[in-house]
Formats: C-alpha cells, structure tokens, sequence
C-alpha cells in the first residue's frame, strides 16, 4: 500500500496522532486512547500500519501467556511528501480531506468527552477567515508558518506541555479571485 492510500484514512491518522510524542504504546493502550473505535478497526489498522513500517515493534513482553507489543511510530514514515502530493487526483485529494476531517472531527468530540474538558482555559480555537494573497505572499506567509512549526515541532514531551493537534488548511476561496 502507498504512502497515500496508507494515511488517508481517518482512523489510521488518529493512530498516528496517538502515537506521536515519542510514545511507545500496546495496542490496548491505543484502544483506551481511541475508545469510540470498535477495538478491531484498532487492531487491524495497528496491523496495516505495522506492515507498512509506520510502526515498529519497540519492546515485547508475556502477559498471561500472549505476546503483549509496544508499538513506536516512524516518523519519517508518516509524511506524504511534495512529490506524492503533486501525484494525487482529484479524488485522491477529496478523500484526504475528508479523511482528515473525519479525523479532526473524532479527536475533536474525544477531547470534549474527556472529564474536565475546558475548551477557554485549554486554548481551543477554530476559526475561519478569508484572506486575499499573490501567489508570492501566499508563498512567503506558508514559508513563514513552516519555519514556526518547525521550530516547536521538535519540542519533546516534558512537564508542563501537552500535545496539541493542530491543522492548516489553504485552498481558493473563489475561482481566479473574483
């Protein structure tokens, strides 16, 4: 399965996301995270995810006589690159987007369904605006943001932080601007 087909869909991009931070975790661990998927979609999609080498086995160990596996995400295995990107279809790019709603939309109503949940107090924010941009300041500000993600992309997990899901999205508002 490629790259493409193989993170396109909703459930495996939360696995990814739960797996995120450095985390070694069983595949029980993930079902607790991911309690609103059926523990088998979890199980086999762990399975797909493994075979593919988006995780890797980092430990074992017997617990009550089955292998119990602790998973780690590749990193590096995870990203759709510039060239995949400029392979897609139409269709292919649909059902991305839709896949990463889904996804977006799953862990957003998890987050909501955790006790304590405090959407003020935890900066949660979706908001939406229309911007006008050339091609060239839609570019620079891209490259902007690049550089401030990447900057906080290689913050580890440590007291005091958590993770956050964050998500952009550009596309034309309008055909040609009008």
């Amino acid at each position: 399965m490629d790259t493409i087909d193989l993170l396109l869909h909703p459930v495996r991009l939360r696995i990814v996301h739960a797996m995120s931070g450095g985390h070694a975790l069983t595949t029980s661990d993930l079902c607790a995270r991911l309690a609103d998927v059926p523990k088998t979609t979890v199980y086999r999609h762990v399975g797909v995810l493994a075979e593919a080498g988006v995780l890797e086995v980092a430990g074992e160990q017997r617990v009550r006589g089955a292998v119990e596996r602790h998973y780690r995400l590749c990193r590096e295995r995870t990203r759709i690159d510039a060239e995949d990107a400029t392979s897609m279809s139409l269709d292919d790019h649909r059902r991305g987007f839709a896949a990463a709603m889904a996804a977006l939309l799953a862990e957003f109503n998890a987050y909501l369904d955790r006790d304590g949940a405090d959407p003020s107090a935890d900066f949660v924010g979706y908001r939406q605006g229309t911007y006008w941009f050339s091609p060239d300041e839609l570019a620079q500000m891209i490259d902007a943001l690049y550089e401030v993600f990447v900057s906080k992309a290689r913050n580890e997990p440590a007291p005091g932080r958590r993770p956050y899901l964050m998500s952009t999205i550009f596309f034309p508002a309008e055909a040609d601007g009008q």
